[in-house]
């Protein structure tokens, strides 16, 4: 098992890397099986573990933490810039009316 990034749940589509990941670098996930990163994934940020679609839930401890913005690839990093909050954005609290 890889030490370079973590899947916290057997449901997840992403894996959380624990250390800066490079272009290139393959990762052996258990259950998961062996994938390269795409691009840098920097530390705590996440890799996608399958190709996730456009509208398509990313899952995170077993749990939905947003939509994909547009299609995600497999070994692509995600994180705010290519997923949608399900939930109030409170940075535009009182400004949506």
């Amino acid at each position: 098992m890889d030490k370079r990034a973590i899947v916290l749940h057997p449901k997840d589509n992403v894996a959380t890397a624990i250390v800066d990941l490079e272009k290139g670098d393959t990762l052996r996930l258990a259950g998961k099986g062996d994938l390269a990163a795409i691009e840098p994934i920097p530390f705590g940020h996440k890799v996608a573990l399958m190709p996730i679609p456009a509208g398509q839930p990313v899952i995170k401890y077993g749990e939905s933490i947003g939509l994909a913005a547009g299609d995600i690839q497999l070994g692509a990093c995600v994180h705010v810039h290519n997923i949608e909050s399900q939930r109030g954005r409170g940075d535009r609290a009182g400004k949506e009316a």
